[in-house]
């Protein structure tokens, strides 16, 4: 399973253009999303340490990423060719190239992300040329910006006759907001509307990858005004995730919450969608036996958590975005990436496996009583998920410093 899998995304997702750079496409959407893309290449860092064609594969992903951050750093998905394809009745500032224009934060860490991971994996440093000094200075802009989403932005976003989990409120600006040092997010990364603006999972990425920013301007870019700017920034950020994003639960004692709106209020849930409260670890914002993320884990993975089902043949994360009592390989294997115990690893391995139903590859989302009921038969990203998992399993893992 692990063989098919791991080829199948080199097979059918990734294209390989003339012009150098590589277009990724989901599965069966065909349009490219700059997290998915980035999560469906990322186990191929470990052989393109000593693979050169793969190492020049993901450094077309990047590059590709890169551009299209420069066309809209608000849009989320994107087409091959600037086609028109994707939703384009929105009620946004769309161009051709966009597939879709929902703005997610986690949209402008991956790339940051996987340009570091490329770094540190295979040694190279042409991925940050000049178009990579331009795409991060249109994302530190579009954060600081949106730290003050009220009163700034000029973003709005609004889907006619659809459910609300697709379209902003307010004409488009979302649920209101207080500063708090984070920066806002209109949607999740599973696409569906935040609640409250500031969704702190995202926001634990963003302080990551800002460190990495920091690292790549001092030792790459030899850049001290970007570094330092990098630097301000994410202290700002993790500044408003400790003060504003943690809750006192009577049952669980000090935790992450998964949203919040700067004005007291706090969403206590969790999403199989990667940034996720319980991939902290996973993402690099807190070690595995950090109490507070601890804490937050015992919440996640109980019934405590509206979208945690148990049923006769799984228990897990699922999400709003797919039906109730669907749980997802992806969350399960993120559960699995976030410990140190390898016969839980091997547990969560093994749940994977034997809830294909039959296929040989990872889905969405799946019912807990019958895996037979999934959701999107061809999602590359799940896939690759259930392939990292696999890895780590063997010892065989993407180096992160």
């Amino acid at each position: 399973m692990f063989e098919k899998c791991y080829i199948n995304t080199l097979q059918t997702t990734i294209r390989r253009k003339e012009d150098g750079t590589t277009f990724v496409i989901t599965g069966d959407i065909p349009a490219m999303w700059l997290r998915d893309s980035a999560a469906q290449v990322r186990p191929y860092l470990v052989p393109a340490a000593t693979d050169n064609d793969l190492a020049d594969m993901i450094a077309g992903v990047v590059q590709r990423q890169l551009e299209c951050i420069l066309i809209d750093p608000y849009a989320n998905a994107f087409n091959e060719t600037p086609s028109g394809k994707g939703h384009h009745e929105d009620l946004t500032e769309m161009s051709p190239w966009l597939w879709e224009r929902k703005y997610e934060i986690d949209s402008l860490c991956y790339p940051i992300q996987l340009s570091y991971l490329l770094w540190r994996n295979t040694g190279r440093t042409q991925q940050f040329n000049e178009t990579f000094r331009e795409a991060v200075q249109a994302i530190l802009k579009l954060w600081r910006t949106e730290q003050h989403h009220e009163t700034k932005s000029p973003y709005t976003f609004e889907r006619r006759n659809c459910p609300p989990t697709d379209t902003l409120t307010r004409e488009g600006k979302g649920s209101l907001t207080g500063y708090t040092g984070m920066t806002w997010s209109g949607f999740r990364p599973s696409d569906d509307a935040c609640t409250y603006g500031y969704l702190i999972p995202a926001n634990m990425f963003a302080v990551v990858v800002l460190g990495y920013l920091a690292q790549i301007a001092e030792e790459v870019l030899l850049d001290d005004e970007l570094q330092q700017e990098a630097i301000k920034l994410r202290d700002e950020i993790e500044q408003g995730i400790e003060q504003h994003g943690i809750v006192d639960h009577p049952k669980y004692g000090r935790m992450y919450a998964y949203e919040t709106d700067g004005l007291r209020n706090h969403n206590l849930m969790d999403d199989a969608n990667v940034p996720s409260l319980l991939a902290a670890p996973y993402l690099g914002y807190k070690n595995a036996d950090d109490p507070v993320y601890l804490n937050t884990r015992r919440f996640v993975l109980s019934e405590d958590n509206p979208y945690f089902y148990r049923g006769e043949a799984a228990e897990g994360i699922g999400s709003p975005h797919t039906p109730e009592r669907y749980i997802w390989p992806i969350a399960l294997a993120i559960q699995g990436l976030t410990v140190n115990d390898q016969e839980e690893k091997a547990r969560l391995l093994e749940l994977l496996a034997r809830t294909d139903a039959g296929t040989g590859f990872m889905h969405e989302g799946f019912h807990v009583d019958d895996p037979a009921e999934y959701t999107r038969p061809w999602f590359s990203w799940a896939n690759m998920m259930f392939s990292e998992l696999a890895m780590d399993h063997a010892g065989l893992r993407v180096k992160k410093q």
